[in-house]
């Protein structure tokens, strides 16, 4: 990879409000990381707290935001738990795959257990196949999203009961 390709991930991110990026190829890593202040955040999580020191979500505001899917701010770019019910949400726009190649098994379906580092999903952005944990620990009761289909950034892939 050359800066070239570099710099153009990084418009990328710019464009597309992107604050975490990684990739893995041919035995080389890159990870890219854009600072955001609180408030931004706030922001992003439609009404829900920032995460504190402990990097868990806090409860929901008294007031929270609505869940529809019209936003006006992007969602953020990590999978977020949604302490009604939790949630694994996109982290980027891309499309969903439930397995890592046509013929395979499923990575997770209904009434699996997960934990933080199992991989629940593939998301292909850019030609990038990124592996995508469940980041909460649970039961997987509906997965939100059909296979081979377009996702966005924060919509709903699966729900998991604690």
């Amino acid at each position: 990879m050359d800066i070239k390709d570099i710099r153009t991930i990084i418009e990328l991110m710019k464009r597309n409000d992107l604050t975490h990026f990684e990739l893995e190829r041919e035995g080389q890593k890159l990870v890219l990381k854009k600072n955001i202040d609180p408030e931004t955040l706030a922001g992003l999580l439609g009404g829900y707290r920032a995460a504190g020191a402990s990097g868990h979500a806090a409860a929901p505001a008294p007031a929270a935001a609505s869940h529809g899917a019209e936003h006006d701010h992007p969602a953020p770019a990590a999978p977020v738990a949604v302490i009604d019910g939790l949630s694994i949400k996109s982290p980027m726009v891309g499309t969903f795959y439930r397995a890592s190649g046509p013929g395979s098994d499923a990575f997770v379906k209904v009434g699996d257990y997960v934990e933080a580092e199992t991989t629940v999903c593939i998301i292909e952005a850019m030609k990038v196949m990124n592996e995508i944990k469940a980041e909460v620990a649970g039961r997987i009761t509906r997965i939100a999203t059909e296979d081979a289909t377009p996702v966005s950034y924060g919509q709903v892939l699966f729900e998991v009961k604690a």
